[in-house]
């Protein structure tokens, strides 16, 4: 007997919907059935070219038109990678339509909209989650038991985040990342995501009394109706004295930083987002000592690394696949799995008023659940 396997529609024919094609084909328990894009040429080339890097048993259909997708029954699921702005539109009738939806990040314009996606979602029984591949790494299993056993960090005090790329003068002039009516939370939604949800992570997803954020820099391609945010710095203030800081920016080379400070000691992560090419993933604790001995001053460095067995990429036990598998585990299953609207929530309400602040030049902005 065939094991069943979710069914997959993608809408749109972004790149990163080529990583994810080779998702699901390595996932086991999911199968891309149809691509759909504005026009059925631009499926068939986007099919043509992911059959030629990674090709499956069964081509796919290419369709023309999302909701003649969203109209088929042979598809349980979608993964929509579409622009942010058209974003909403679609999961809407996505859930509508009985699909479950995997959702490109940043998920929505502004919270009232997300909430109006997930109420969807609700209504019609169907799961939502964010593509944050790094969630279903099990690096960050390994994190949140070095977390929380207090004799290892302490108390927590201090996280850190950064993620951030330099921008090629092709991404400037023509990227949608750079289009206020596509991308208008520009580098904090791109990139800011997965810094924000960093933060929230290691706070076990309590959200942060207050926030602000400040915009070192703006800029908009020719089209553009405004300038988005193209550098960012944002400051969360938790319960029990721990802060959080974030930066992102599209001008300063690859730099994916996490650094968690305590009492005791602290974490070092260098690649979260995107783990470092190769078959392990690692990080590291610090506990430095500082002896000081008549005239003599020495910091001895005391250093634990830790590294969990995992592919970086295009392997079946890599995060990219593991997401898509969860996901279709749980449609599979029949059972809602109410954390990831959850996660995606506080992610874009954090984001959200961080933005708010800078806008009103850093002002202190708070938040209640």
């Amino acid at each position: 007997m065939t094991e069943k396997k979710c069914r997959w529609g993608v809408l749109g024919a972004a790149a990163i919907a080529m990583k994810n094609w080779d998702s699901i084909r390595n996932s086991g328990n999911g199968q891309v059935v149809a691509i759909a894009s504005r026009s059925k040429e631009r499926s068939e080339a986007f099919i043509d070219a992911c059959q030629l890097s990674r090709p499956v048993a069964e081509r796919p259909d290419a369709v023309e038109g999302y909701q003649a997708l969203l109209d088929r029954d042979d598809i349980d699921a979608v993964y929509i990678p579409l622009p942010t702005g058209l974003r909403k539109e679609w999961v809407i009738k996505a859930a509508q339509a009985g699909k479950h939806v995997m959702c490109e990040k940043p998920c929505a314009v502004s919270v009232s909209d997300l909430n109006e996606m997930l109420d969807a979602c609700r209504e019609n029984d169907v799961q939502f989650m964010d593509g944050v591949m790094y969630m279903h790494s099990k690096r960050l299993a390994a994190l949140r038991d070095v977390i929380d056993d207090e004799n290892n960090l302490g108390q927590l005090r201090r996280i850190q985040t950064h993620f951030s790329f330099c921008a090629p003068d092709e991404f400037i002039q023509n990227n949608i990342r750079v289009s206020s009516d596509l991308e208008p939370q520009g580098c904090v939604g791109d990139l800011g995501w997965y810094t924000i949800r960093m933060c929230l992570f290691v706070m076990n997803y309590q959200l942060p009394k207050t926030v602000s954020g400040r915009q070192l820099g703006e800029h908009g391609r020719a089209d553009s109706p405004n300038p988005v945010p193209m550098e960012f710095v944002g400051e969360l203030q938790f319960d029990g004295g721990v802060s959080a800081g974030f930066y992102n920016s599209f001008r300063t080379e690859h730099q994916q930083l996490v650094h968690v400070s305590g009492t005791k000691g602290n974490l070092q992560l260098h690649d979260f987002v995107l783990p470092y090419f190769g078959n392990e993933l690692g990080f590291e604790v610090n506990k430095p000592v500082f002896n000081v001995n008549g005239c003599e001053f020495v910091m001895e460095r005391h250093r634990t690394q830790h590294t969990i067995a995992e592919y970086s990429n295009n392997a079946p036990d890599a995060q990219e696949v593991n997401l898509f598998r969860n996901f279709s585990n749980i449609v599979l299953s029949g059972e809602i799995d109410p954390f990831w609207p959850e996660a995606s929530l506080k992610t874009q309400i954090v984001m959200d008023a961080c933005l708010a602040s800078a806008r009103q030049g850093g002002a202190t902005i708070e938040l209640t659940e």
